[in-house]
């Protein structure tokens, strides 16, 4: 029969793995010297944005990376660290924990991954920089809104003028 704590260990490496699948992406944070309720304010915060904060072992969470395929993410993996993941927006998610480094120093980001690809500190730093997706949809909107507009207004002023002329034609006439 196996010891309780292997059978934690076991279950946590699975869960890593599991949501590793089904996340974006993932951020490695470390959060030596944060109080127990800034932590739970941060995974309040992110679980607005579809993210999660994660605290395991480290040993648990360096294999669980590893048989995962994101080696080069162990070497983040040292003290006290945390694994946040994220579900749908990892912009939003930089967002909220760029916002939450400025106000708690002690909370540190150490690197991450992006649709399997490996992002360091200063990538996570500069996603947070870029709107959000509704914004960026606007955004989108308007450009292509905007020639159909002009066409419009274009238009209009054209019959605006034309019956402008006719109307003064008109004023001659009965002059």
């Amino acid at each position: 029969m196996k010891k309780i704590g292997l059978i934690v260990k076991e279950f946590s490496e699975n869960r890593i793995k599991d949501t590793l699948k089904k996340s974006d992406a993932v951020f490695v944070v470390k959060y030596s010297g944060v109080s127990s309720p800034d932590l739970c304010s941060l995974r309040q915060s992110l679980k607005t944005k579809s993210a999660s904060l994660f605290v395991v072992k480290n040993s648990v969470a360096r294999r669980a990376l590893k048989n995962s395929g994101l080696e080069l993410l162990v070497k983040n993996i040292e003290g006290p660290c945390g694994l946040i993941f994220v579900k749908d927006e990892p912009v939003a998610a930089s967002q909220i924990l760029c916002n939450f480094t400025k106000d708690h120093d002690k909370l540190k980001l150490e690197g991450g991954s992006l649709k399997d690809k490996i992002i360091e500190r200063k990538d996570i730093e500069s996603m947070s920089k870029l709107p959000s997706k509704e914004v960026l949809r606007a955004q989108v909107v308007g450009v292509l809104n905007s020639p159909i507009s002009g066409l419009v207004i274009t238009l209009n002023q054209v019959l605006a003028k034309f019956v402008i002329c006719i109307d003064q034609i008109k004023n001659k006439k009965t002059s």
